[in-house]
């Protein structure tokens, strides 16, 4: 949309329109171009015959022209301009899901303010203490300037009641059939205010104390669903009776179907879900650790490699066998037995590549590597007077044969899945909540904690969690529609961050909507906005 503006310039007045364009960088400009003049002795506006002539083409004549605002050199400077496009397809997305009514709902003092600092991670994954400069330069809900203080005052606001009303709204919103993968990871912290904090396993590998993060996320409709935020000393096994029966309050007793990695497996948490109440749905691998998985592959190896077993999932040809087994005197689960050719092909040369590494290593300085515990596990370091270096290094032959025997295997074990390939497929699309705890940490700041005391690291990772949910909905359209062919997530966001409006004198103009945009807005299924 252009503006039209009057200047002065020398002895007359001229009249100027005002277009808004992009230059090759992206960046917003302004050009002018004179399209007539001022009549001293009348005062009227004479146009330039060719802008007249335009006009009309266009089916817009000057004498009653709609779309062209008229505004002073001085209107145009006080105008401001603003971030916009990233912002409207977030807000759509948070109407769309029932995000808003849910915040709304629950936290009717504070959803605008916790909305908006979610939209900030979004947009710049910045610390919340940036999200002022990010306010002031975005068309954004009206929450004031969003100050650190402000910020402070928020995070120390939302009480545990608010979380947990928010969690059972939206909960109430999401698919009854959806399978809900269960995982658990670490946020470490330097902060000694913060109950949770604790020295436990990192799973970044990290030497800090943390937390630990636990997330159920729905298979089918990419959201998140809940989150619980658990000392940092607590291990995956410990945390899943806690966690079902949150979840189980949450969601009213909706039917649940966790499907759960090998962090998860104790005979324990099977006899929880088991022997509960309302007997729990689960698909659960079972690990190399335990006799049980190790029984089932032994017996399956010897005659699992045959045509009739084979199944094709994704383009991966598997081998499959199905048992139904008793768990206990009450209670028996379907036992899933998969062994992939290709992947055992694989890990076994990249545990022969490992050990070769090791035994180089090891032949370099034998004596620095003798007590390594990671070498023990394949190389022989021993002493020897016929050796120049005074000792003889070499691979364990029947050391790595014991590492590689269940390369290529995966055991499931359920209690609702009867179908193998059902199976397989549902627990494969667990990695939903691998990739939403990636954004969570890499994209949206919370890979450290850098908050002081207990309810405002629960509020950090809470307002972490809405943004999730807006990542979620970009993901979800963005696989639906095939977008990663064409760009990244990060480019979407760029690309739509880059969508301004001007406000002159309280009137909105849009600047010039991209093809790649209106490309964006189309998949989303989303208005132009205007």
């Amino acid at each position: 949309m252009s503006y039209i503006f009057e200047q002065t310039v020398g002895k007359h007045r001229y009249v100027f329109e005002g277009q808004s364009y992009r230059d090759a960088n992206g960046k917003a400009r302004n050009r002018r171009i004179a399209i007539g003049k001022i009549d001293s002795a009348t005062g009227h506006r004479v146009y330039k015959p060719e802008y007249v002539e335009r006009m009309q083409a266009e089916g817009n004549p000057v004498v009653q022209s709609s779309s062209v605002n008229q505004f002073s050199v001085d209107d145009v400077r006080e105008s401001r301009i603003k971030e916009y496009g990233l912002f409207y397809l977030l807000q759509e997305i948070s109407v769309r899901s029932g995000l808003l009514d849910a915040l709304r709902g629950a936290i009717p003092g504070l959803w605008q303010e916790i909305f908006t600092l979610a939209c900030h991670l979004v947009s710049t994954g910045n610390p919340f203490m940036h999200c002022s400069d990010w306010v002031q330069g975005t068309q954004t809900l009206p929450v004031g300037s969003m100050s650190s203080q402000r910020i402070s005052e928020i995070t120390a606001a939302i009480t545990v009641s608010m979380r947990d009303h928010f969690f059972a709204l939206w909960c109430a919103r999401r698919a009854e059939e959806e399978y809900l993968a269960l995982d658990i990871t670490s946020s470490s912290s330097y902060s000694e205010l913060i109950d949770d904090v604790e020295w436990g396993y990192n799973r970044d590998g990290e030497d800090l104390p943390q937390v630990n993060l636990c997330l159920l996320m729905g298979e089918t409709s990419w959201f998140p669903i809940y989150q619980v935020v658990y000392a940092g000393s607590l291990r995956d096994v410990s945390t899943l009776d806690s966690t079902l029966a949150l979840f189980d309050e949450v969601t009213d007793g909706k039917p649940v179907r966790s499907v759960m990695d090998k962090g998860f497996y104790s005979k324990h948490n099977v006899d929880g879900m088991l022997y509960s109440e309302a007997e729990k749905k689960f698909i659960i691998a079972v690990p190399f650790t335990s006799n049980i998985a190790k029984k089932q592959v032994d017996e399956e190896r010897d005659r699992i490699e045959s045509a009739q077993n084979a199944i094709v999932i994704c383009g991966d040809s598997v081998r499959v066998v199905t048992k139904k087994t008793k768990w206990d005197g009450k209670h028996s689960v379907f036992t899933h037995i998969y062994f992939s050719p290709a992947k055992a092909f694989s890990k076994r040369e990249e545990f022969i590549a490992h050990a070769a590494v090791l035994r180089e290593e090891a032949s370099l300085s034998p004596g620095k590597y003798i007590n390594s515990e990671e070498h023990k596990k394949y190389i022989e370091i021993q002493k020897s007077d016929t050796e120049l270096s005074g000792y003889t290094v070499r691979i364990s032959e029947d050391a790595l044969k014991v590492h590689m025997g269940y390369a290529g295997w995966l055991v499931l074990i359920s209690n609702d899945i009867d179908d193998a390939k059902k199976a397989l497929r549902i627990y494969r699309a667990k990695d939903v909540v691998e990739k939403g705890f990636w954004r969570l940490k890499c994209d949206l700041d919370l890979g450290r904690l850098r908050v002081h005391g207990q309810e405002r690291m629960q509020n950090k990772v809470f307002i972490g969690f809405i943004s999730l949910v807006l990542l979620a909905g970009i993901h979800g359209v963005m696989v639906a529609k095939k977008l990663y062919e064409k760009m990244t997530m990060k480019q979407l966001l760029r690309c739509l961050s880059k969508l301004r409006i001007q406000e002159i004198k309280g009137e909105r103009i849009l600047f010039p909507v991209t093809k790649k945009q209106k490309d964006i807005f189309e998949a989303f299924a989303l208005d132009v906005p205007v």
